[in-house]
């Protein structure tokens, strides 16, 4: 395949999603991982943030290209001219609500989603999971991708601190 889109929150980037993307970067020329920024929503990571994370942890993979989006999957889908877009799926949950976000971004836009299962020893990793343990000062660093424990730790604590970042 010539594109691909994988797109979520990354707040943070965890393993898992690092194993998603180099599994997804495998079957096309250029893999676009989307920074996906809702408005309504204030993220512990500000999204600049995350884009600088993802890239850190994408730095072995050359036809990664890391953005952030505002807007619709479909839009973004339409102005990185992808046909398709990946999604990974855990085994617990995750199915019921990819198929159905797979049917409306093909009934919206015509955009197809590819569903990678996410491998064995990441299925429980969720960045949910990784906000908490680091909340507690617990070790994030087998959960997130390699020398970024600390960084992502120090963006947590300035999103629970109340820094500027959430301002729009």
């Amino acid at each position: 395949m010539d594109k691909l889109l994988f797109a979520g929150s990354f707040d943070p980037v965890t393993r898992g999603h690092v194993d998603i993307i180099s599994r997804a970067a495998a079957l096309c020329d250029t893999l676009v991982v989307a920074v996906m920024v809702n408005p309504d929503k204030k993220g512990a990571i500000p999204p600049e943030e995350r884009v600088r994370l993802l890239k850190l942890a994408c730095r072995q993979l050359p036809n990664v290209q890391v953005i952030a989006h505002g807007g619709l999957l479909v839009d973004c889908a339409r102005e990185q001219g992808v046909q398709a877009v990946v999604r990974g799926i855990r085994p617990l949950g995750d199915f019921e609500t990819e198929y159905q976000m797979a049917r409306i971004n093909r009934m919206m836009g015509g955009v197809e989603t590819l569903m990678l299962v996410t491998s064995e020893q990441f299925a429980d990793i969720s960045s949910s999971i990784v906000r908490q343990i680091a909340s507690f000062g617990g070790d994030i660093s087998r959960m997130v991708p390699d020398g970024l424990a600390e960084e992502i730790i120090i963006a947590l604590a300035r999103g629970q601190d109340g820094g500027e970042h959430h301002g729009r």
